[in-house]
């Protein structure tokens, strides 16, 4: 559950103590948790929805290096998590931390009620994972390779229903007697899907899994990914903004080992940017129309943005965050006869968003 626009601008000008005090007044007839990022920027998640995954106050030190800085977040069951973030950045060691492939220097990673520490067996019965280069014996078939990573595993299901089931799921059907290093890319990045699913397992992570693909390879991955989210709760990391915004429901960047915004996909923008921009075109005498919008409670600056017709002018309108003044705009063009060829936001594009954040990252370890 998301605040509307104009919540998000209110509370932002709330004062932090008496944030809470605001969303129970926002929600009052609702049951809603708060997650507090930036001491204003806030999640809101409904209380009934089960939190499969709780990261808590998670560090990584290398040394003299933090590879991940004290970060906290919480996926739900059948959430599509992305997370995002420059090479060096964090993802990979959290990833790894999470699975139990190697442990952390302070914080706890809670996997469906299990702690990895107190208990990494069971927790890890629980996780299915795909790291960048996919764990395969190249010299097996895809079936026998299958039924290797079956009993590994000692997943307690008939073993041929199982396995014929996961190949059939990403797409493997004809191909369990082909040898694995004869394969393409694409299809191999399948055959370590295939072996993350065995057991379904209710908590599935993808570090990278489209590097170095094609873009139709890509695309098929993006489907599977989204299949995946209607049974599991998945975590997919990557670099390319463009991957992560058409797959995940809700977006974590993460840069110098620290989460420096979270948000759902479509949200992520607006949420984290302070500045409000509305584009307009109407038709009319330019002086006429930027007084009238001048006029309009809430708008900081009016400046003609150059591209015009004889008719037409544009105008690239400013203001308050937590307005809206679509409606206003509309009826003051009304009143001087001036009608709206268009109207959009023009705020801070999401790559723009992505790279202000994360322009002064350093990498390091990954």
């Amino acid at each position: 559950m998301a605040l509307s626009k104009a919540a998000m601008g209110a509370a932002s000008r709330c004062q932090c103590d008496n944030l809470m005090k605001f969303y129970k007044k926002c929600y009052q007839n609702q049951n809603v948790c708060v997650t507090m990022y930036f001491g204003i920027k806030c999640r809101i998640t409904c209380q009934g929805v089960k939190q499969m995954i709780e990261v808590k106050n998670l560090t990584k030190r290398y040394g003299k290096i933090k590879a991940v800085d004290d970060i906290s977040f919480t996926v739900d069951t059948g959430e599509v998590l992305g997370f995002l973030g420059p090479n060096g950045a964090g993802k990979s060691t959290t990833m790894n931390i999470i699975t139990g492939y190697i442990s952390s220097s302070s914080g706890t990673v809670t996997v469906d009620g299990c702690e990895i520490l107190a208990e990494p067996k069971k927790t890890k019965q629980k996780i299915g994972y795909l790291p960048e280069i996919p764990p395969l014996y190249v010299e097996m078939t895809v079936r026998k390779y299958l039924e290797f990573m079956f009993d590994i595993k000692r997943v307690k299901l008939p073993k041929k229903e199982h396995i014929d089931e996961v190949m059939h799921l990403v797409g493997l059907d004809n191909h369990g007697k082909r040898i694995i290093k004869n394969l393409s890319k694409g299809y191999r990045q399948r055959v370590g899907f295939a072996q993350a699913l065995l057991g379904n397992p209710p908590v599935i992570i993808l570090d990278e899994p489209t590097v170095g693909l094609d873009p139709k390879q890509i695309i098929e991955i993006r489907k599977l990914i989204k299949n995946l989210g209607r049974k599991h709760t998945v975590i997919f990391s990557s670099h390319v903004l463009s991957e992560i915004s058409a797959t995940c429901d809700r977006i974590i960047i993460i840069a110098d080992g620290k989460i420096i915004a979270d948000a759902k996909a479509d949200e992520l923008s607006s949420a984290l940017s302070n500045e409000r921009r509305l584009v307009v075109t109407a038709e009319g005498k330019a002086s006429d129309i930027a007084a009238e919008i001048k006029k309009i409670p809430g708008v900081l600056k009016v400046k003609r943005n150059g591209a015009s017709s004889d008719k037409a002018t544009t105008f690239d309108v400013e203001y308050k965050p937590g307005a809206d003044i679509r409606r206003d705009v509309f009826n003051a063009m009304a009143r001087i006869g001036c009608p709206i060829l268009e109207m959009k936001s023009g705020g801070e594009s999401l790559e723009e968003m992505y790279l202000r954040l994360t322009e002064n990252s350093k990498g390091g370890e990954e």
